[in-house]
């Protein structure tokens, strides 16, 4: 079942790609975002990432992004080390918190992100040197982010209807910065 602005993130605890073990808890008292991405190979999810890595200065120093790949730990430690994030990035690979937040899969979804995000998924694979080369997960899982505040509450969920869509970075920013703190 999908979750909802108003409802509690709760407890999650993955194996992170550093080996260590993360701990949502250790968020206390943050706003953060809660991303949920495809396989570790997926061309845009890596560069979903490569784009937050980058820009990650601009959400401020009270902000975290929380990235979960449906992936085995090896798997991702392969093909998401070369992004040196500065936020965890962590392996849900039996999609235990996938299924808790209603995560879905669509061949309608994949379908569409190829033929509407062509120009994107060849500018990941063959300018970024993103190639799915050994898809470890599943190939339809769709990609969703929850915005969440201080006290553990969804503020956003907003759940891609393609393989490329995410929340738009300008409103992960306003919600970082404070300028933004509700689903409109």
């Amino acid at each position: 079942m999908r979750r909802a602005p108003g409802e509690r993130v709760g407890n999650i605890r993955l194996p992170a790609m550093d080996g260590t073990t993360f701990d949502s808890d250790s968020l206390q008292g943050r706003r953060f975002m809660l991303s949920f991405f495809r396989f570790a190979a997926c061309p845009f999810c890596n560069l979903r990432v490569h784009e937050l890595v980058k820009r990650f200065d601009e959400l401020g120093n009270r902000f975290s992004v929380i990235a979960i790949f449906d992936s085995s730990p090896e798997n991702l430690r392969r093909y998401a080390e070369r992004h040196a994030a500065p936020f965890p990035i962590l392996a849900d690979e039996q999609n235990v918190h996938y299924r808790a937040f209603g995560i879905e899969r669509s061949v309608v979804g994949v379908l569409r992100g190829m033929v509407m995000r062509m120009p994107a998924v060849l500018h990941a694979m063959f300018v970024k040197g993103y190639l799915p080369t050994a898809i470890n997960g599943h190939l339809t899982t769709m990609p969703a982010d929850f915005l969440v505040d201080e006290t553990g509450v969804i503020r956003t969920a907003y759940y891609g209807r393609d393989e490329g869509d995410h929340l738009p970075f300008d409103r992960v920013r306003a919600f970082a910065l404070g300028t933004q703190t509700w689903e409109k």
